[in-house]
């Protein structure tokens, strides 16, 4: 999985069954609310928003759609039986529509990390334009682009923080699967976060990958 791949638009999917609206489809999002496994408990309803648009069975759900759904599954890990949680997302609304989804949180998510140097700039120039199911761009107003500074705040900076030397929080062009988590789809289709080392979390700050089917990737150790 990598935003940085480059697709053209994928052809419009032929219609489903409302059991099962979003066939095959990944939606990265970013969750409203923190998510703890044992603490928030099975029925709570969760909301999250989209992070780059994306193409649904034929129709773009755009860019900062509002996602709502709820916890299915909450269990905080014991001395005998591993930690569980279940997240699903089943609509999207927007300014001018709205569709229906089904799609569970899985173990993939972005990671932030710093980055300093010649590789950090600021400007348009390293704007990330990556397509995401051949729609839309990675976005703007991630950590990942820094807008040009005015001349007041750059007459502010003395010379030690310029831009070459500053670390950024960058996001990741590429997922990564959460450490010592598994994922479980069961015979339902419900997809369920399994973790042997600790409590299951998920916070409010970080772009996780919702999917309707168990994706292909290893579980990292």
């Amino acid at each position: 999985m990598s935003l940085a791949q480059q697709q053209p638009p994928s052809p419009a999917a032929p219609p489903t069954s409302s059991a099962n609206p979003t066939t095959g489809q990944e939606l990265p999002v970013i969750l409203q609310e923190k998510i703890v496994a044992g603490k928030t408990q099975p029925g709570t309803r969760v909301q999250a928003n989209l992070v780059v648009a994306t193409l649904v069975n034929g129709k773009v759900i755009p860019k900062n759609a509002l996602l709502s759904g709820e916890v299915v599954e909450s269990r905080a890990k014991t001395s005998s039986e591993p930690s569980r949680l279940a997240v699903r997302l089943d609509s999207a609304h927007w300014k001018n529509g709205s569709a229906s989804i089904q799609v569970y949180l899985t173990s993939l998510f972005f990671p932030v990390t710093l980055e300093a140097g010649p590789n950090l700039q600021y400007g348009p120039e390293q704007t990330p334009k990556r397509s995401w199911n051949g729609m839309g761009e990675y976005p703007s107003d991630s950590p990942a682009y820094k807008p040009f500074p005015s001349s007041a705040e750059t007459d502010k900076q003395p010379s030690a923080t310029s831009p070459g030397n500053t670390p950024s929080s960058v996001i990741s062009k590429r997922a990564t699967a959460m450490k010592g988590v598994e994922c479980r789809r069961d015979s339902g289709g419900v997809i369920t976060l399994v973790g042997q080392r600790s409590n299951l979390k998920v916070d409010n700050l970080t772009t996780y990958i919702f999917a309707s089917t168990d994706l292909a990737v290893p579980s990292a150790k």
